[in-house]
């Protein structure tokens, strides 16, 4: 192990307020995008900087458990997503009335729409047996990932890019087609690319699926159901 130096340490101030607002503007105005999307096709250097603030996730014991496949191959793209419509045919069952049709009503053709596709995933065996921080909870190298993909969404707002996580599909079946190991797990199917406009408010509110819970609801004090 390099022994740590005092010099690795840079100042923790805060960001100028135009910076700070940035962030947070990145934040609330990330949306997840099911149709929208122009075919025009993601620069590789912008496609690089999405991948770069992906890697620079926090993760458990520094395992860095992710990869990312890229997939711009339109026949395989359309493998990935004829194994999301036997899924997602399988889903419209699973509602009733008027849940079922307001299901149906919603548009989720990213994946063929998107010039790009990023399937991240997450290698449970990188870092060892033993993994500082993943010692009590095996479930750690997972998370770190979500934390990816987040950094990749954030990202991707900045640039004027739209980004859809489709999450409906039998993972066998992808894994089959991207080859991926059976020890690694899929965590996203990211539908990629620009858009020209965004909802003003998460999709599935505007279209009355559900809407977002009151923060002050959600916040406890010092132990669960103290406020």
């Amino acid at each position: 192990m390099r022994p740590f130096h005092g010099d690795a340490l840079e100042s923790a101030s805060a960001f100028s307020d135009d910076e700070r607002d940035a962030v947070y503007r990145a934040i609330l105005t990330r949306r997840d995008v099911r149709d929208q999307f122009r075919p025009d096709p993601v620069p590789e250097d912008v496609l690089m900087r999405l991948l770069t603030a992906a890697h620079n996730a926090p993760s458990v014991g520094f395992m860095q458990p992710w990869n990312f496949i890229v997939v711009e191959e339109a026949k395989v793209r359309r493998r990935v997503w004829e194994a999301f419509d036997r899924a997602n045919r399988e889903a419209v069952e699973m509602f009733e009335g008027e849940r079922r049709k307001t299901y149906q009503a919603l548009k989720l053709e990213g994946i063929l729409k998107a010039p790009l596709g990023v399937c991240i995933t997450c290698d449970p065996t990188r870092g060892g047996e033993v993994v500082l921080g993943r010692t009590h909870n095996p479930k750690m190298d997972s998370y770190s990932t979500v934390c990816a993909v987040q950094n990749f969404w954030l990202a991707a707002r900045a640039e004027g890019i739209g980004v859809g996580w489709v999450s409906i599909f039998h993972e066998t079946e992808v894994k089959a087609i991207l080859s991926v190991p059976d020890h690694v797990a899929i965590v996203a199917w990211l539908c990629v690319g620009y858009v020209d406009q965004l909802y003003t408010q998460p999709e599935l509110a505007v279209k009355g699926w559900r809407q977002r819970l009151p923060l002050e609801e959600l916040i406890f004090r010092d132990g669960w159901g103290r406020r």
